[in-house]
């Protein structure tokens, strides 16, 4: 049988495609080398975060925003300075999609039956100044449900189809290469894999039992990045956030493997921004793992205190949340791969969150109980299961065996307790007043100016050194692997380009395979939000233009 359109990938972008090509009754291939449990992809173990312009949520809780303040949020983020070349498309995507999230966004996600959690989360919230990186204000949407509330509405759609007979979905079906007819992509070829029966997120097999061939009129690629291929990652890092470190942990399952990129630049296919990708530095090595290396990521409030493996304090604008690369960057130069958080308490019972659903029992359960328990004293179950359990944890009630602790845990004499005891001295001497020259401090207090961060994020402002406030607590924080945020480059019909700056005919892409649109709709620099949405907006565009017109999902 010939297909309208072949989609290789069943995550979040390559759904969300399938959704508006349903739409005008197309005959759909969607195709995946996990089990059919995989349905939705990394989008289903997110946190579920949207960036939203001048949401209803936003002005609920008083925060002015607007389109304009976005796009100068998002080009100070981006930093775009490939524009003849390889940012000529992702610019334009990035315009787009800053238009989409100020505009029809919220209602059409609204039209699928999501709702959002009301309080607004403050992501990256910069450190510099007002043209450069950051979010001027809270932006990110948490999905009531998270990561399998935003799949689920698509996947049911793709079901139903499946089932009325639209839609062929193959899970188990791995592509090896792409059909060709003359100058155009005509299908695709590859490995039925044995079927597995490893649960969502577990690494499957990849024994080959057989091959398959299918022709279409246009095929979609739609395969995510390169996370989990820790290779690929160290060939592709940049010079500019020095040396590859030498150990870091997965944030993403294995099957985020980066393959489809060579495939794809095989049949001339062109890859852009390679150099730039968006790792954390936050990670814990998870205690309960469910993929190889399974790494988590601490969504931190602004009140931790942030040391390098030799005991020295970051300064501007490495805080906690406020700018990732920067500090990924600051970290990599120390020449050691791991960093340090040290906090207390109260610190942690209010503004630690874990990034993933399973990490958020209560918001993806929808669960208002549960949620109710967040207002109880002590940290929500999920990060007391860290303290218990995770190894990259040290508690105790004396500052002396804290550093000690620290010291045991890395293997090494590093740490000097005078030196780490005098720069938190120094740090409790600046909250004697509400107004100080210490910047950290300084935007604990601005933070709690956003009643949302008041509310249920930060930590009302207090001395470390407290005993009122212990036990303090060390974290050891591991480099994370997470998204690709270069790509396939694609105009804004999600046509593949090629390295005569052409459409290759039949050849598109969504999702972060295209650098979620035009080969790196974020630059060098994400403001968090926007791989989700990414994935929405890219997979609704292509699928829109190859469904043949705009039209509602109904």
């Amino acid at each position: 049988m010939k297909y309208d359109v072949a989609i290789v990938g069943a995550g979040l972008a390559g759904l969300v495609a399938a959704c508006e090509l349903i739409d005008t009754k197309k005959r759909v291939l969607l195709v995946d080398q996990e089990p059919e449990n995989s349905m939705g992809g990394q989008a289903f173990w997110s946190f579920g975060g949207i960036f939203l312009v001048n949401s209803p949520e936003q002005k609920r809780l008083g925060i002015k925003d607007s389109k304009e303040l976005a796009w100068q949020d998002w080009l100070g983020t981006a930093g775009f300075d490939r524009l003849e070349d390889e940012d000529a498309w992702a610019y334009k995507w990035a315009r787009a999609y800053v238009d989409f999230a100020a505009g029809e966004k919220y209602a059409w996600l609204k039209s699928f039956g999501i709702k959002f959690f009301p309080v607004v989360g403050w992501a990256e919230r910069g450190g510099s100044l007002a043209g450069g990186h950051g979010n001027s204000v809270p932006r990110f949407h948490i999905v009531w449900g998270t990561g399998p509330g935003i799949v689920k509405p698509f996947a049911d759609k793709v079901k139903k189809a499946i089932k009325e007979g639209f839609v062929d979905f193959k899970p188990r079906h791995r592509v090896d290469e792409f059909i060709q007819k003359g100058d155009k992509i005509a299908g695709i070829s590859g490995t039925i894999l044995a079927e597995s029966f490893a649960q969502r997120g577990e690494q499957s097999s990849r024994l080959g039992i057989g091959a398959f061939s299918y022709e279409a009129d246009a095929v979609i690629v739609a395969s995510g990045g390169i996370g989990a291929n820790v290779d690929l990652v160290r060939k592709n890092w940049p010079a500019r956030l020095g040396a590859p470190p030498k150990n870091m942990v997965c944030g993403v399952p294995a099957y985020v493997d980066g393959r489809m990129l060579e495939i794809t630049e095989h049949v001339g296919g062109r890859i852009v921004n390679r150099d730039r990708m968006w790792h954390y530095t936050e990670g814990l090595k998870n205690w309960d793992p469910i993929w190889p290396n399974h790494g988590i990521r601490i969504l931190p409030g602004p009140s931790s205190l942030w040391f390098d493996a030799e005991g020295n304090r970051f300064g501007t604008p490495n805080f906690p949340g406020f700018d990732t690369l920067s500090t990924l960057e600051a970290i990599q130069k120390t020449g050691y791969d791991y960093s340090w958080f040290i906090l207390t308490e109260k610190i942690i019972e209010k503004e630690f969150a874990l990034s993933g659903s399973e990490q958020n029992p209560d918001l993806t359960n929808r669960s208002i109980p549960q949620l109710l328990k967040r207002i109880l004293p002590g940290p929500p179950a999920p990060i007391q299961a860290f303290k218990n359990h995770g190894e990259d944890f040290v508690i105790a009630n004396d500052l002396k065996q804290l550093v000690d602790g620290m010291n045991k845990l890395a293997g090494n004499d590093l740490l000097d307790f005078i030196k780490i005891k005098e720069q938190i001295l120094a740090r409790d001497r600046e909250m004697d007043n509400k107004f100080t020259k210490d910047v950290q401090v300084n935007a604990i207090y601005g933070a709690r100016n956003y009643i949302g961060d008041k509310i249920v994020r930060v930590a009302k402002p207090h001395k470390m050194l407290d005993t009122k406030n212990w036990p303090l607590i060390a974290v050891r924080l591991n480099i994370l692997t997470r998204k690709t945020l270069g790509g396939l480059q694609t105009n804004l019909d999600g046509a593949v380009i090629g390295m005569d700056g052409l459409p290759v005919p039949g050849l598109f892409a969504a999702g972060e395979v295209s650098g979620f649109g035009g080969g790196g709709v974020h630059g060098y620099r994400a403001l968090e939000g926007t791989f989700v949405g990414g994935c929405l907006f890219s997979g609704r565009q292509v699928g829109r233009y190859l469904a043949g017109a705009s039209h509602s999902h109904n």
